[in-house]
Parts: C-alpha cells; structure tokens; sequence
C-alpha cells in the first residue's frame, strides 16, 4: 500500500484577513502555526512514517512542512521545493479583501475568479510588484512559464506533469511521501486523482492544517482518500472556505 498526504498550509496572515494571496509570500498567522502543530501531531498518532517530502517555494507551506516535521521528529528528511506547487496565481485580485471584492463585484463574480475552471482574474502588469518575474525566487525560472494570473485549468496543467514526472514515482520508490502546498495546487492533483470533472472541481474546499490521505495499490491506483480529523468538525472548515468569497 502506498500513501501520499496532502496537506493545505495552516491558516496565513491573509488568510485571516480574508485576502487574496495567491503567490504573494504571506507567512503563517499564529493560528496557522497551532494548526500546522496539531496536523503533525495527527500524523505521528497515526504512524505515519514518510520518506519524502515536497512543498512549494511559498514561505506558509514551507514553514507547514517543517513544523509538522518537527512534530514527528522527521526533520531530517528529504524536502524537493518547486514553484509548480505554489498556489493558483490570482492576479490584480492578489492582496485584495475577498468580502470587499464581492460587495464591490458580486457574490457570483467572485465564486468565478476563486472557483471556475478555465477563466482566470485580470493579469498583474509586467511592472507590477505582485510580477513574480521580479521576484528573485524565480530567477532560475523561465519567465514564459511564470504566470502573471492562472485559472486553475492553468494551474492544473502546471501541476499534474510535476505529479506525473515526479511525485508519482517518488510515491511508488518511497511508498509514503508528504505534499504541503496551496488549496489549488492541491486541488489540481486531487482533481487529476480522483477525476472529478470541470464542473465539479468548483465544490471542492480544503480546509487549512488538516492532512488528506490518499491510498494506493502497488500498481498506483486510487484505493481511498479520507481527512485525518473529526468529521464535523472538518465539515464546518470546508463550509467557512466556501463561504471566504461572499459578501456577508
């Protein structure tokens, strides 16, 4: 049996204040932190002993990673950061209130910029200081692959030759590797796993610090996926996710 978890960050500086993140380097709020400390503690209780792991180059998935290491005394183990994890780039929305937003353009407006498929926020420009092309990180990155906004489509199509040329075998070499990432980023590989179509991927919300498990024959195929935590309360994390967009 091979077992791959994802984990969505714990909760960030923006997150709390219902912002627009995207590919802007916020890092963990306090609550993040605890949330991130619990996810750890989860996966030691259940004897998870992973051999490998990835994040994105995103300071909040990083600093997760490491902290839920640290829970399971596994801070010595391999980590491979790519930008292909990093989250869903969200363009001139990035540092924006999501509430404010909806007021401004519409509870519907907004679900189609946070949750459609293929169409993506209107693109930073070239000069803008949200331009990760700027950004010293990606200097080792072509810039035609770095993104100046991303529908998940976009994101998807980033994502899943990563999955393919990379965490899969890694998964079927090691047998137990850990993912911490973004909420589309993950949902990219969660949509490709499980299939779920276009149409459907836009009810899927993951809710912050809570690890996902994904089980697999030998051969890789999907076994089952379940959430490590109370039903409940997981319920109520993914309805407070869903709800980040509206205006009330």
């Amino acid at each position: 049996m091979k077992k791959l978890v994802l984990v969505r960050h714990g909760e960030s500086e923006w997150n709390k204040e219902n912002r627009f993140t995207g590919w802007t380097d916020v890092d963990l709020s306090a609550k993040g932190v605890e949330e991130a400390v619990k996810g750890g503690q989860v996966l030691k209780a259940n004897n998870f002993n992973f051999k490998y792991c990835y994040t994105s180059y995103l300071k909040r998935a990083i600093k997760t990673l490491n902290i839920m290491l640290e829970e399971m005394d596994l801070l010595w183990l391999p980590v491979e950061k790519t930008w292909r994890l990093n989250e869903k780039h969200y363009g001139e929305l990035q540092g924006l209130n999501k509430a404010e937003t909806a007021q401004k353009y519409g509870d519907a407006q907004v679900l189609v910029w946070r949750r459609s498929y293929d169409i993506p926020p209107t693109a930073v420009t070239e000069n803008d200081e949200r331009n990760p092309r700027l950004d010293i990180k990606y200097q080792d990155v072509d810039k035609e692959l770095i993104p100046l906004t991303e529908s998940l489509k976009e994101t998807v199509e980033r994502i899943v030759p990563y999955w393919e040329s990379n965490i899969s075998k890694k998964l079927i070499e090691k047998g137990e590797v850990l993912v911490a990432a973004h909420g589309n980023s993950l949902r990219g590989i969660i949509k490709y796993l499980k299939k779920i179509s276009d149409e459907d991927i836009v009810n899927l919300n993951l809710p912050t610090g809570i690890p996902y498990v994904f089980e697999f024959d030998d051969n890789l195929n999907l076994v089952k996926d379940y959430f490590l935590g109370d039903e409940e309360e997981i319920r109520k994390l993914m309805e407070a996710v869903a709800n980040q967009g509206k205006s009330k």
